[in-house]
């Protein structure tokens, strides 16, 4: 307990030291100063899942942080505007809808629903939905639900080896400790061999959050789980309906954080709880009242 509160002080006044960061991943990219949002992005929480995620090593805590903050810049995480990630949700295929057990957002996969092309696109709308997952996150929790429904999915609208590599890559690296549960079900013959092929890229901790083919309503009570996954909502979907709200929610959400984070005073290390609008107090509060309670005892 000790070494992790040791871990977690130091990698908190490491990254507070942080003025500016690559733009790109290329070898000499000219660096550029951080961002309020990138600023607002290294909460005490996101510190810890990272060091969680390496085993309490502070150099690689501190090397992984900085590599999804470059990536995060390259892959344009924040430009992929509704508009552009628009048509790859035309169907459905991907849905944010509903609570799991344990109070996380669920992130329905349905691929067949696939309505484009094999494109850098699909992988850009998945982190699109991530993001929007976690825009949705409730105050006090951390993790997002996954369920994926293969039925009636045909040969060809299943990712490929290259793209369930690159999807793994991103959540491994860029998103620890965000998954808390993964439910698949209805899996072919032909994505049972496309997972045992990928399997060998997941690591242990991911894969103990993976479960195939069980009983979805064990994990997502049956009024908040989707009829064609064995729950009892009927929802049909609108994309004309549904995209714009769920776009608007969110962003109603992040402007509401961002508000919070410039009160408090813009400050790296930012408890969660509190910018999504918890019980907790901010940073800056928490300080003045230890203080306070020092000088009472001082006194």
């Amino acid at each position: 307990m000790r070494r992790s509160l040791t871990e977690a002080l130091q990698l908190l006044k490491n990254v507070q030291a942080w003025t500016e960061l690559p733009e790109t991943t290329t070898k000499g990219a000219k660096s550029l100063p951080l961002t309020d949002s990138e600023r607002m992005f290294l909460t005490r929480e996101c510190l810890l899942r990272y060091l969680r995620a390496t085993n309490w090593n502070l150099a690689q805590a501190e090397t992984r942080l900085q590599n999804t903050l470059v990536w995060r810049r390259e892959y344009g995480v924040e430009r992929h505007t509704p508009d552009y990630i628009s048509i790859e949700n035309a169907t459905g295929k991907q849905v944010n809808i509903g609570w799991d057990i344990n109070s996380r957002p669920c992130l329905y996969l349905r691929p067949s629903k696939q309505n484009t092309e094999k494109s850098e696109r699909q992988i850009e709308h998945l982190v699109f939905m991530l993001e929007r997952a976690i825009d949705l996150l409730p105050p006090g929790q951390e993790n997002l639900a996954l369920l994926i429904n293969f039925a009636d999915t045909k040969s060809g609208q299943g990712a490929t080896v290259k793209q369930g590599q690159q999807t793994l890559n991103i959540l491994q690296n860029h998103y620890p400790e965000r998954l808390g549960r993964a439910l698949v079900t209805n899996l072919p013959f032909y994505i049972n061999v496309f997972f045992k092929l990928i399997s060998p890229f997941i690591d242990p901790l991911t894969k103990e959050k993976i479960k195939f083919n069980e009983d979805m309503g064990l994990h997502v009570p049956k009024d908040q789980l989707l009829k064609y996954c064995g729950g009892n909502v009927e929802f049909e979907y609108d994309h004309d309906v549904y995209w714009p709200t769920l776009n608007k929610i969110c962003e109603v959400n992040r402007n509401n954080i961002k508000a919070r984070f410039e009160k408090a005073g813009k400050r790296i290390g930012e408890h969660e709880e509190y910018l999504r609008g918890g019980s907790a107090l901010s940073l800056t509060e928490t300080e003045a009242q230890k203080g306070q309670a020092n000088g009472a005892t001082a006194a």
